[in-house]
């Protein structure tokens, strides 16, 4: 399942700092493999899992999250996992204000934090801390949201463009939620969120941290397990779960919730804007789409080191993981863990 990646720099970071606790990140673009790696490392280390992932935070969304059963769970408990209702938001901020404490616990219980996700930018806030923001206006917010109603998402992604390249630049147009900060910040103050972010020091980040990400070049073959993930969730019924959350919440589609790769087609299908077949596909683009945006997240992430799935591999009969654990373990050796 893993071969080495023969340009793997295995030094560590030259800043890294033997006096922090440590802790591990997995990250990888959907589909890849990361949770059945990590509970293949908990097996050999100390471990403690916190969930990276913004979709995997809310309650009852199970299928198209491919949220590990409750079986799974109790092998592996997961923290940051089902903490939300569908019809409430939850930011990277947030997220970075839960995780840290329950990272600091685990360390006071002599575990390693073992953080898995692919929600790449939960991780950068994480590790850099996140600007002082003013506070929301309401009123403002208010006139944005009506904007995108008339106009759609991608108008105020090209308005956020001509105030703030910077910012815009790092968001896709499905990025509602942050897109609407930026703007808001704006309108409010006259000042851009990046100068905002620009004039405020960085929160260190209290560890040491090892950095792995399943990487592959192959992706025909990622976009085949893409398919295969998505056909399952459909055989699940994945229709009827979203069916079931939009009578029990009063949800809409623009809701950081329903707009998770594979709800947002569905809500589509639900009300007779695509069909079966169209659903099917344009929820497998969605997810390579979103693959897509984690490398090129991780393409350009500092201080990584690469776990190189062989998918073609994975029914040959060995040990599908083996490289992958011996690979990681080398590295946290390294860190003296």
């Amino acid at each position: 399942f893993f071969v080495a990646d023969k340009s793997l720099d295995m030094s560590l970071h030259k800043n890294l700092n033997k006096h922090l606790p440590p802790a591990v990140f997995l990250m990888g673009p959907t589909a890849s493999g990361k949770t059945a790696l990590a509970e293949r490392l908990a097996e050999q280390w100390p471990f403690e899992v916190i969930s990276v992932d913004s979709a995997l935070v809310y309650r009852d969304m199970n299928i198209g999250t491919a949220k590990p059963d409750n079986d799974f769970l109790q092998r592996l408990p997961h923290h940051l996992i089902n903490i939300r209702n569908p019809d409430e938001s939850y930011s990277a901020a947030e997220f970075r204000r839960d995780a840290l404490p329950l990272m600091q616990a685990i360390t006071e219980r002599g575990r390693i934090p073992l953080l898995v996700g692919g929600t790449m930018l939960y991780y950068k806030i994480l590790l850099e801390g996140i600007a002082d923001l003013p506070p929301a206006d309401e009123a403002i917010r208010e006139q944005i949201l009506a904007d995108a109603e008339t106009h759609g998402w991608q108008v105020m992604h090209d308005r956020l463009q001509a105030i703030d390249p910077q910012a815009a630049a790092a968001l896709h147009p499905n990025h509602s939620q942050r897109i609407q900060r930026g703007l808001e910040v704006f309108y409010a103050t006259g000042e851009t969120l990046s100068s905002h972010q620009a004039r405020q020091p960085k929160d260190p980040f209290p560890y040491r941290v090892a950095q792995f990400a399943l990487w592959t070049e192959n992706r025909a073959a990622l976009h085949a397990r893409i398919l295969e993930r998505f056909e399952l969730m459909m055989s699940q019924g994945l229709i009827e779960e979203v069916a079931q959350l939009r009578s029990q919440y009063q949800l809409d589609p623009d809701m950081p919730s329903m707009r998770a790769v594979g709800y947002r087609q569905v809500w589509d299908y639900l009300d007779n804007k695509i069909d079966r077949s169209q659903l099917l596909e344009q929820g497998t683009a969605a997810t390579r789409q979103l693959a897509k945006r984690q490398l090129t997240w991780l393409r350009k992430w500092p201080d990584l080191h690469r776990l190189c799935p062989d998918y073609e591999q994975a029914t040959s009969g060995s040990d599908p993981q083996l490289s992958a654990v011996n690979k990681i373990s080398s590295v946290l050796q390294e860190l003296s863990l």
